[in-house]
């Protein structure tokens, strides 16, 4: 089966509106939406710079450096020196960090647990399939 270009908008398009709608519901600790994306990146790809952090969010340098700024302030996020480069600095998530982003993940599954338990059984098993088809898909651009 071949799903056509207004298929693929509409399954985009909810897509945003459930990822909105979950981090909405659940509680994200004071976290913004572009921290949020900036801690995710670094607890996924390891220690970044902030320029490959504005490229991977995507954002401008100065957005990156603001989140990182409020990320290192909460202790979520922390600089090392770059090996490769003296003058550059690394920045990686902290154990705290990655145990916000999980908390923060936990809280929204919860939420769309909920929402799961709406629909009929069969909707629920059909969409619970579909994750590691989505994951695969999130994945073919890395």
């Amino acid at each position: 089966m071949t799903i056509g270009d207004d298929a693929a908008l509409q399954l985009v398009i909810s897509l945003h509106r459930l990822t909105r709608s979950l981090r909405r519901a659940a509680a994200a600790g004071g976290i913004q939406p572009t921290q949020l994306a900036v801690l995710a990146l670094l607890t996924q790809q390891g220690p970044s710079r902030i320029g490959e952090i504005a490229a991977w969010v995507p954002c401008s340098q100065p957005t990156a450096t603001a989140a990182v700024l409020g990320l290192e302030s909460a202790g979520l996020i922390r600089r090392e020196p770059d090996p490769t480069d003296g003058r550059a600095s690394r920045i990686l998530a902290t154990e705290r960090g990655a145990a916000a982003l999980a908390d923060i993940a936990r809280g929204e599954a919860e939420v769309l647990a909920k929402r799961l338990a709406s629909l009929r059984p069969d909707e629920a098993r059909r969409l619970a399939e579909a994750g590691p088809l989505l994951r695969r898909l999130a994945e073919a651009a890395d």
